[in-house]
């Protein structure tokens, strides 16, 4: 029996929850009147590639002193697969204990990191929606807590609906038994490959450096993963997230590096990296905000179009990384989906790369998750982000895909 998510009933739900008709989906237009999502972000930032904001320390500065001073987790304390919310945690712009609601979630990242408004209430709605607390409006950045409704998820317990495969720094959950901590043999694979730069000035672990070892750990999963799944959400939104945020979010910025420079004391602060290196050690859940660390300039958040842009032109240079499937249970094994059969023939494996047909398909897949439709406050906020991207990048109209496609894909079916 095939099994299918809905996508237009929970906006119409949606709509009427928070009174407002929501645009009618309509298939693209095969005409030049489309905008891409490259096209909007050159048209609301002129100066391609270049800084128009400018860098202001007094407004971009992050305390992390006083009431945001670093405090190690205690035993009761939630740490978890990302090292952004630790950090968070670690320095009280999230409750300690890593318990935090949705608001907190979104104000903390907006705030330290720059993170654009609509990413950050996007991500902490979802992650509330399918792994947390839909009565508190909360979830744990660690193990999941119990909760009036039963147990939560948490982020550790999210695998392949939230947390994914092929983090740049977390191992593969079935290949290593645990997705939370740092696998020192990564990091230190990704830490090397800025070895050959003599000058320490001139260290960046920019984005095509990162892209390129995502290119190897996706490839390393294949091999090396007999469960390695790469879902539609997870695998094709939030593994490219780990590696775009790292440098996006976590580059220090500076009068000369006004779009960031992620040196190494940098990169080894914000994944509890310490020693020299020829002796690194890794010390659990100690993700720590640099001392003098600046943020992303005010007016240039991290939005959606910028990541979805970013995100677009990464994939088309690397299709690979939007093939759904993955190992049948042995591995070097990956099977790809039928993206046609997927979607009924809405996308197709070629057509998902053109335009703005990926950032579609990731929104259109998040908001067919189950989880979403049962928390009616959660779904007014996700609407209210992704219906104007939905009707200004002229998506085309996906109502349902079905699942029952994933049913042979062992790492799938465990995380169910």
């Amino acid at each position: 029996m095939k099994i299918f998510r809905s996508f237009s009933s929970l906006l119409f739900f949606a709509g009427h929850a928070i009174a407002i008709c929501p645009m009618a989906l309509k298939a693209r237009s095969t005409a030049n009147d489309t905008t891409t999502f490259a096209e909007a972000y050159a048209q609301a930032h002129p100066s391609a590639g270049k800084r128009t904001v400018g860098f202001d320390p007094t407004t971009q500065y992050v305390s992390t002193t006083g009431a945001h001073a670093f405090v190690a987790p205690g035993s009761g304390d939630a740490r978890g697969p990302c090292p952004g919310l630790n950090a968070l945690a670690n320095h009280g712009y999230i409750p300690h204990n890593g318990i935090g609601t949705t608001a907190q979630f979104t104000q903390a990242t907006n705030q330290v990191y720059g993170m654009g408004l609509d990413v950050a209430t996007f991500l902490s709605a979802y992650g509330t929606a399918v792994d947390g607390d839909i009565v508190s409006l909360s979830f744990s950045i660690g193990q999941g807590q119990s909760t009036i409704l039963g147990p939560e998820d948490g982020l550790t317990g999210s695998h392949n609906n939230y947390e994914t495969d092929v983090s740049p720094t977390r191992g593969d959950l079935y290949e290593y038994g645990d997705n939370y901590d740092v696998q020192l043999s990564q990091f230190v694979q990704l830490y090397d490959l800025q070895s050959s730069v003599s000058d320490p000035t001139q260290v960046n672990y920019d984005i095509p450096l990162l892209t390129s070892f995502r290119v190897t750990r996706f490839q390393q999963s294949i091999d090396n993963n007999p469960y390695f799944f790469n879902a539609a959400f997870s695998g094709l939104a939030v593994q490219p997230a780990a590696y775009q945020f790292t440098f996006r979010l976590m580059a220090n910025k500076s009068e000369e590096f006004p779009e960031g420079r992620l040196d190494r004391d940098t990169l080894k602060s914000f994944f509890a990296i310490s020693g020299p290196d020829d002796n690194l050690v890794y010390t659990p859940g100690h993700e720590r905000i640099p001392d003098n660390w600046y943020k992303r300039a005010i007016g240039d958040e991290y939005d959606f179009s910028f990541f979805l842009t970013e995100l677009g032109a990464i994939a088309a240079a690397n299709p690979q990384f939007a093939s759904i499937g993955g190992n049948t249970g042995e591995a070097d094994t990956f099977t790809g989906v039928d993206v046609a059969d997927l979607t009924g023939g809405v996308y197709d494996a070629q057509t998902l790369l053109q335009g703005n047909n990926l950032a579609c398909f990731i929104l259109q897949v998040a908001m067919m998750e189950p989880s979403v439709a049962a928390a009616t406050i959660l779904l007014q906020q996700l609407t209210a982000v992704v219906s104007p991207l939905l009707s200004q990048f002229d998506c085309p109209e996906l109502t349902e895909i079905d699942d029952s496609l994933f049913d042979h894909f062992p790492g799938y079916t465990r995380s169910s």
